[in-house]
């Protein structure tokens, strides 16, 4: 069979590539998707033809990491039975954490992709759960050209936000989950991570899908780009008309960010910077990854994805 990987970056550079997945042990709460072993579940090298490789940076904060990540693999393995679903982290650190404090061991995308060699996975869909594709999306499909030679077909599914109809999405299930608060006196405020890279412009983009939509209340800020925090707190002051502040995580896994740079008790969270400027403030501590209708988005992204694969 022609060897082929398609990186599923936009429509215009759709293209064909080739690659691998990952093997791992089962861990309480994940089903059916291996993600933490040493060893293939299921037999001899040879028996498994067909893997979707969910990746991701990974996260330390444990109960957060199967709430999320978890349940997206989860929500994929549901999707599609046929396939064998593994886990890969991108965060070495995380990595290493999680061996030592917990001996809980996850393949790197290295590691998982030589385990889908030995395994001989023919078959490769590899889902990240980005948010953008940023530099660690276009480092994962470097890393995935290196093994265009070792399977059949290989194809890069599509980060969480790449085209209108992402956004859309997108939009719909983070007003969706913040409506009870939608009162006309609560600022609604997501804080993701922000990146240098060009994909940053994701952040003011979604804000600007918000505010185009109707959701006037709603405001997108990160932690390390743009928009600022002090921009985030500018435009709710500019409003005049707020009291209460909302804080959710504009990230997959509610983790470090989540609990100390936005809801932390240092002078410099972004709950304390809100607090000091006289507003009520609540912090939801759930990632992105939890509300059912961004799983659904990294499910149909791997759905385009494996419809790209010859039979």
């Amino acid at each position: 069979m022609k060897k082929c990987v398609t990186l599923l970056l936009t429509a215009a550079l759709a293209g064909t590539l080739c690659l691998t997945g990952c093997g791992n042990k089962n861990e309480e709460g994940v089903g059916d998707v291996k993600q933490d072993t040493r060893e293939p579940e299921g037999g001899t090298s040879g028996e498994i033809s067909q893997a979707i490789m969910v990746v991701s940076f990974g996260t330390s904060y444990n109960d957060s990491r199967e709430a999320t990540i978890g349940a997206i693999e989860k929500a994929i393995a549901d999707k599609f039975p046929e396939y064998e679903v593994r886990r890969a982290f991108t965060s070495q650190i995380i990595i290493d954490k999680l061996k030592e404090r917990d001996g809980l061991e996850i393949d790197n995308v290295g590691e998982a992709l030589d385990r889908a060699v030995e395994d001989g996975v023919q078959k490769l869909v590899v889902q990240p759960t980005h948010l953008m594709d940023g530099y660690e999306y276009t480092d994962l499909a470097d890393e995935l050209a290196e093994y265009e030679d070792k399977f059949d077909q290989v194809v890069l599914a599509k980060p969480l936000l790449m085209d209108d109809a992402d956004y859309e999405a997108v939009v719909a299930a983070i007003t969706d989950v913040a409506s009870s608060y939608d009162d006309g006196e609560t600022a609604i405020c997501f804080m993701g991570h922000g990146t240098e890279a060009e994909s940053n412009s994701v952040y003011p983009t979604l804000q600007e899908k918000l505010t185009k939509t109707g959701y006037e209340n709603y405001y997108i800020g990160t932690v390390e780009a743009e928009p600022a925090l002090e921009d985030v707190l500018n435009a709710v002051q500019a409003k005049g008309t707020y009291k209460k502040i909302v804080l959710r995580p504009l990230m997959v896994v509610a983790g470090d960010h989540a609990n100390n740079d936005m809801a932390g008790d240092e002078e410099d969270s972004w709950k304390s910077v809100f607090e000091g400027a006289n507003y009520e403030v609540e912090c939801i501590l759930e990632g992105l990854g939890q509300v059912p209708a961004v799983q659904d988005i990294y499910v149909a992204h791997t759905q385009a994805a494996i419809d790209t694969l010859e039979n």
